[in-house]
């Protein structure tokens, strides 16, 4: 069989999550599909922007007395839960087909994670295995075709197990086109899109909030003629959510050189991310125009939104224009070597010439006999 047609008979199908407006780009390779959502804050904001990608939507069910009736109508921006251990919620989820033919979607529940590099809201794909929240949503009717700018109320159960966990439990159901999209070129990728509301789940029992900073490193790049161009550094660290409720850290940055001297100062600030419970997150920060010169202390204060926590770690680094010190190095043993010869040779001793013998004189009037 040739590579292009192994290529063609195992073709990635990839799912280009867009959820709440959010996607994830298509991969090269096929990988468990994962599913995206915008970030939420710490605490359900007034208003949120509806889960549609324009073709369909995905948002709580309105009640039953609302008075907007039409395949958009909306009064909660997400679901918001709460429950003993053992008990059985009950609500429904909307899905609205916006477009102008009928589409059949696959209905799941997932659970939510942060992705590790940018902390994003993300959710298990339909071939990934809940063990969370998502494993407790039950819908009525897993699979639902519903006709053009028309909207159908799932309802749905929430079953909370005896032994779960208290605090909070962030998840997503999830509505997936089942009509995979063909790409171009000789590799039939497919791309289906799925779209989801998410589920904020709060177990009844004792919190804790508890967060760390850890891993943290700089690294710096700089030109190789000082005063040429401009030094960088980027600092590398990982929050770690180590509680059961959900944080919006805060981080500032300081960093002080020689003597004390302070070399970058920039204030506490809110990140753009939700990060949930159990979950890490490698983040950066970048610092324009670094000393080129010095011994450099940074140092990290990670706070959240409301104020109850508060991390600090640190890290140090070198900042040496190493062409330079190298240069000088050389010149200084090039330097130590004449040095060290010339005193060698004025240390060595002349060499003097040997004195010869002179013939010994014959006693006077001596003969032989």
């Amino acid at each position: 069989m040739s590579a292009s047609a192994r290529a063609r008979t195992y073709a990635a199908l990839l799912t280009a999550a867009a959820l709440l407006g959010l996607g994830i780009a298509p991969a090269a390779s096929y990988a468990a599909p994962q599913t995206a959502l915008q970030t939420a804050p710490q605490t359900a904001p007034q208003t949120a922007p509806r889960a549609d990608n324009g073709r369909w939507s995905v948002f709580p069910a309105p009640a039953a007395g609302a008075k907007d009736k039409s395949p958009t109508a909306q009064d909660r921006p997400f679901f918001t839960l709460e429950g003993d251990p053992g008990t059985t919620l009950k609500d429904k989820v909307s899905v609205s087909n916006l477009s102008s033919a009928p589409m059949t979607f696959a209905l799941y529940g997932a659970d939510a994670y942060n992705t590790p590099r940018d902390g994003g809201f993300a959710v298990r794909g339909l071939d990934e295995k809940s063990t969370d929240v998502g494993s407790w949503v039950t819908l009525l009717k897993s699979r639902i075709t519903i006709p053009a700018r028309t909207r159908a109320d799932i309802p749905f159960t929430v079953t909370i197990p005896e032994g779960a966990s208290p605090g909070d439990h962030p998840g997503a159901i999830v509505a997936l086109d089942t009509h995979t999209d063909p790409s171009a070129g000789n590799v039939a990728v497919g791309v289906r899109r799925a779209v989801g509301a998410r589920i904020y789940l709060k177990v009844s029992g004792p919190t804790l909030a508890a967060l760390s900073v850890e891993h943290v490193t700089v690294s710096h790049g700089q030109p190789l003629i000082p005063g040429t161009d401009d030094s960088t550094a980027t600092i590398r660290y990982t929050l770690v959510n180590r509680g059961n409720v959900s944080l919006t850290p805060r981080v500032g940055f300081t960093a002080k050189g020689l003597f004390g001297r302070t070399l970058l100062d920039r204030k506490a600030r809110t990140l753009p991310l939700e990060l949930l419970p159990g979950q890490s997150v490698e983040l950066t920060e970048k610092w324009a125009s670094a000393p080129q010169f010095d011994r450099v202390g940074v140092h990290l204060t990670v706070t959240s939104a409301r104020g109850d926590l508060s991390e600090t770690a640190s890290a140090t680094f070198l900042a040496v224009p190493w062409l330079v010190v190298g240069v000088v190095l050389a010149l200084l043993g090039g330097l130590l070597a004449w040095l060290l010869l010339v005193r060698r040779r004025r240390r060595r001793p002349r060499t003097q010439p040997e004195p010869q013998e002179e013939p010994a004189a014959e006693p006077v009037g001596s003969s032989t006999a």
